[in-house]
């Protein structure tokens, strides 16, 4: 399948890049090379350096951007990595950095990738194929309690412990191996006037593939980093798809915007820890009318952006 992954908020996102064509950009959620392209397009003597996790995705975006050749360097990598992975290209700074959190279309609708409800397949949803860590061996291997949270944080799901309970059961009878296998778990597992509103796995996949790929946990412990890469008047720009994703974004924005750690009654600030920048978007920037006709997988985009003090 070819790989297609929608660029969400692409014209928004360029914009608050702020693009310099001698600049110094990264891309950390490479995927088809959508917004990379636009990136790439405005660059003279900068350049781009592509990082993703997915080897189809550096594919794909390899022959997307091979017009920019002498602008762009690919890097299989987890963002989370971007410090040393640029290190190892001997570069210190950049000028904007860019993150989009969606899963790919690609992967999504690739159906031996595990990653969709929609398709019996091995359960598998590994962005990064060089890990050992699959979903099949965190639905037959987690504990239930374990399971609990998983679903119940990162899926939000209301009956996240009946769920956990039907997979350890139907479990222990054998191993839950494909996707339709773990939807008819789930199924059960919810009352049947509660399946009317979306599919019943929906929330139940998305946690199982969060954890899977570390998703909140990576992102929590690579924001800062992030932040410092950037060289003065840089900023770094964040299209997050869930709740859990959002508030991780909005709450490391506002710390670096204010650090101090001073209580509120003290007349100056006496802690010693400075703003690293400023938050550009008070509220996040959401996809327009036109783009959520063209594409409903956009709807609960967010867009934050943060610029690194002159």
């Amino acid at each position: 399948m070819e790989f297609h992954h929608y660029s969400v908020m692409l014209k928004e996102t360029i914009e608050e890049l702020k693009i310099r064509p001698e600049g110094v950009y990264v891309d950390g959620t490479l995927g088809g090379g959508g917004h990379a392209f636009e990136i790439c397009r405005r660059l003279e003597t900068g350049r781009l350096y592509g990082i993703d996790q997915d080897d189809a995705a550096l594919e794909a975006a390899r022959e997307r951007l091979a017009p920019f050749e002498g602008r762009v360097t690919f890097l299989h990598d987890n963002y989370c990595n971007m410090r040393s992975a640029l290190e190892g290209e001997h570069v210190a700074g950049a000028d904007g950095i860019l993150l989009d959190l969606g899963v790919s279309s690609y992967q999504l609708d690739t159906q031996d990738r595990g990653f969709s409800y929609r398709y019996d397949a091995p359960l598998d949803m590994r962005m990064d194929r060089r890990q050992t860590l699959t979903a099949r061996d965190i639905v037959n291997g987690y504990p239930e309690t374990e399971l609990y949270h998983i679903i119940r944080d990162y899926g939000e799901d209301p009956f996240a412990k009946n769920i956990a309970k039907h997979i350890v059961s139907a479990r222990e009878r054998k191993p839950i191996e494909t996707t339709f296998q773990l939807n008819e778990v789930i199924k059960a597992a919810i009352p049947a006037r509660m399946r009317q509103n979306g599919h019943p796995s929906k929330q139940t996949f998305q946690a199982i593939r969060i954890e899977c790929n570390r998703e909140l946990e990576v992102l929590r412990d690579s924001l800062d980093d992030m932040i410092d890469l950037l060289n003065p008047g840089g900023r770094l720009c964040i299209i997050t798809f869930h709740s859990l994703e959002d508030r991780i974004v909005k709450n490391a924005f506002r710390k670096a915007e204010n650090p101090c750690t001073c209580p509120p009654d003290f007349p100056v600030c006496v802690c010693g820890k400075k703003p690293k920048g400023k938050v550009i978007t008070k509220k996040p920037v959401v996809p327009g009318k036109e783009e959520l006709e063209e594409n409903n997988r956009s709807k609960s985009a967010k867009l934050r952006v943060f610029e690194k003090i002159l």
